[in-house]
């Protein structure tokens, strides 16, 4: 059903409407929470702008909006820009609310396949809008977080396939097969990515007390220059990620000189593999230190924060990323050059809560150290994130489409779940090893 709406300001004309801030004479804190989001940074994030200026070159322009239709869709989708964002006005720029909220239909599953109604009306998950001035309303299950249909809205732009072929960003497939898009058991993009609150939807006459829900839409991506509530985004990130990986560290001393050391993670609250979204750029690792009393005997994964974790000569490192590989099967980081995704090491998504299923334990990996030359009485795991690598930012920087200063303000996080102390005297408590924080449930293999 359509509302007519009663109060804030006129009625809105279509130029209007695309207008964040006009959007902020009723909507100020969904607006203010958007502001500092990925989703309006999207035109203006440094390493976006860099990979299609360098895309766009080496194709010969070739590359066209295939990164501009999700980085500034309504733009693309007025015909005000097809290669570049450079020109736009700040109401074009990013994915704003007036593309999300004039969304009618899903035709397709990757790359932006969004249709706009462009029919004045705006749609959202309330069910019951109030009347105002401004515009028209009408609920539509592709806004309402409690509607599965949500998850292809967002699904759409979070799957990428290159020109050649290559499905080299997949979280809305990985969440399609995970235990989540079941019925039973269903949780939306939104539902993780949208937090809900007690609130207004809009600052009018005769509104009432809702559940509300954020529009700041964190991930693990994060603003690297100037921008708003850099500060909010950041620790948004970093709570996401402390309550995404259980993690357990277990040892077995041995009398010859060698411990063996078994790491274990299990994804345990991400809707989607983890890490998701562009896996052949981010970098997930393990830091592992031992000691003796307080010298420190053995380590691995102990890089610098300015050192590519790529580039370490480290062949015990435990690290969970993707890559890309061209038509002739050899890597490459230049996505529109990718025909395929080597998905390496990557914690699988739940797909089932039946322990007797066969994938239950999927969810889980492990990984092995040895440990020579020294019995430590102390050792500590903790797991890495980078958004971006540092060498994917360097060859960007090399190429002359990168400040050096974007790549030096990437930031390293630290999942608070991972972070583990084992110490000497804890009792056996898995066959041979002593484990911590308990015993980790069984797993299939090691990775």
């Amino acid at each position: 059903m359509i509302l007519w709406l009663a109060a804030c300001t006129p009625m809105l004309d279509a130029e209007e409407l695309r207008d964040p801030q006009a959007c902020a004479e009723c909507h100020p804190d969904h607006v203010a929470e958007w502001e500092g989001s990925m989703h309006a940074h999207a035109s203006d994030d440094p390493v976006f702008r860099a990979m299609n200026a360098k895309g766009q070159r080496e194709t010969n322009g070739e590359l066209g909006d295939f990164c501009v239709n999700c980085h500034a869709p309504l733009a693309v989708a007025l015909g005000e820009a097809t290669d570049a964002v450079d020109d736009l006005p700040p109401e074009l720029r990013g994915v704003t609310c007036a593309f999300c909220h004039q969304v009618d239909a899903v035709e397709g599953d990757h790359g932006n396949p969004l249709r706009l109604a462009d029919d004045g009306v705006l749609r959202g998950g309330i069910r019951d809008p109030v009347e105002n001035q401004a515009h028209a309303s009408t609920w539509s299950p592709l806004h309402d977080r409690d509607a599965p249909e949500s998850s292809s809205m967002c699904g759409s732009c979070h799957d990428i396939v290159t020109p050649l072929g290559g499905h080299i960003e997949r979280t809305y497939a990985e969440w399609q097969r995970s235990l989540f898009a079941k019925p039973a058991f269903g949780l939306s993009c939104g539902d993780c990515h949208m937090r809900g609150r007690e609130g207004v939807a809009a600052e009018a006459d005769d509104v009432k007390l809702r559940r509300v829900h954020e529009h700041t839409f964190p991930g693990v991506d994060v603003a690297l220059i100037d921008w708003p509530d850099r500060d909010r985004q950041r620790q948004q990130i970093q709570d996401l990620l402390d309550d995404t990986v259980n993690a357990w560290l277990c040892v077995s001393p041995t009398a010859d000189g060698t411990t063996l050391v078994v790491g274990t993670l299990e994804n345990v609250a991400s809707g989607h593999f983890f890490p998701s979204g562009a896996t052949a750029d981010r970098r997930v690792w393990a830091e592992v230190h031992a000691y003796e009393g307080e010298r420190e005997v053995w380590a691995s994964g102990d890089i610098a924060p300015d050192v590519p974790v790529a580039d370490a000569p480290d062949p015990s490192l435990w690290r969970m990323w993707s890559t890309l590989l061209d038509a002739d099967g050899n890597p490459t980081h230049d996505f529109w050059e990718a025909a395929s995704l080597e998905p390496g090491v990557l914690l699988p998504v739940q797909t089932t809560i039946d322990p007797n299923d066969p994938t239950y334990v999927s969810t889980h990996l492990q990984h092995e150290w040895l440990v020579t030359n020294a019995v430590p009485d102390r050792i500590t795991m903790q797991i890495n994130v980078r958004p971006v690598g540092l060498d994917i930012l360097d060859e960007l920087v090399e190429s002359g489409d990168l400040d050096r200063s974007v790549r030096d303000a990437m930031p390293t996080f630290t999942l608070g779940s991972t972070v583990l102390e084992w110490r000497l005297g804890t009792p056996q408590n898995a066959g041979s090893l002593s484990c911590v924080p308990d015993a980790p449930p069984v797993v299939a293999a090691p990775e």
